[in-house]
Parts: structure tokens; sequence; C-alpha cells
């Protein structure tokens, strides 16, 4: 199961949630201020991979490192 972060349209705080997720959008109540006014907030992810020699290589989404496409800082169809 996926945790989904959201943001609570009153007192504005973050908060996660491990969700199904075909209850991702559903409505949630915040845990400080128990408003049902919360929204989903777009999350990013990190990823760690090894190559071929055994070291690791960390990629995180939306850090802004790449295109769209690789996220990973070099990309042969956008030329980073």
């Amino acid at each position: 199961m996926p945790i989904y972060e959201y943001i609570c349209g009153n007192c504005e705080t973050r908060f996660e949630m491990l969700r199904p997720m075909s209850q991702a959008d559903n409505p949630v109540v915040c845990p400080r201020c128990a408003s049902p006014n919360a929204r989903r907030a777009i999350s990013t992810f990190a990823a760690v991979s090894k190559d071929g020699s055994g070291s690791s290589r960390m990629i995180a989404s939306g850090s802004g490192s790449g295109c769209a496409s690789c996220a990973g800082g070099t990309c042969s169809t956008c030329g980073r």
C-alpha cells in the first residue's frame, strides 16, 4: 500500500496516510485540527540503484536534475 501526502486547507498541516490506491483521492480528515478540508499533495520519491561495479546511485524524482522522462540528470532525449 502506498503512502500519500496531504495538506490541510484550514491549518496547512502536511501529513501522510497509508491508503490503497483506490482510496487516494477520497476525503481525509486532518489529524491536527480534524478538518475534512485536506487535499492530496504532489509527492516526490527517491530510488537507489546499483550499477555493474556495485556503487549506488540515488535518483530523486522532482529534483529538477533531468527531464520528466528520465529524472536522472542525463538523458539522450533532452540533452541534459
